[in-house]
């Protein structure tokens, strides 16, 4: 997690950098609207994401704070991933992006 020295002055270049790649917003996204998520969830939900890429996702949404992983001491380990309180804050943000995405292609 990033110390707050480490985070830019502005709130919404925080929120950027957090959360401002467009798979960050996916693996959210699913966690908000689908619930709780195995790995292989998320590869088959985010079209064009790779494994690497997605694992790189995750461990830096879960050093932020932002995700929660529960590890399943079973062979192969089973792995499920959730939002963490702070990542439930962003609820509402998404559900905003959400709302005005419907907006904008209705406006098209």
């Amino acid at each position: 997690m990033l110390t707050r020295e480490e985070l830019p002055e502005c709130p919404v270049a925080t929120t950027v950098q957090l959360i401002g790649n467009k798979w960050k917003l996916l693996i959210i996204r699913n966690l908000i609207y689908s619930g709780d998520q195995r790995f292989t969830d998320f590869v088959k939900t985010i079209q064009g994401i790779s494994k690497k890429v997605l694992t790189d996702n995750l461990r830096a949404l879960e050093s932020d704070g932002l995700i929660e992983r529960e590890i399943f001491a079973e062979v192969p380990p089973r792995v499920i991933y959730s939002l963490s309180r702070l990542g439930e804050s962003l609820r509402p943000l998404l559900n905003a992006m959400h709302d005005w995405g419907v907006d904008y292609k209705a406006a098209l």
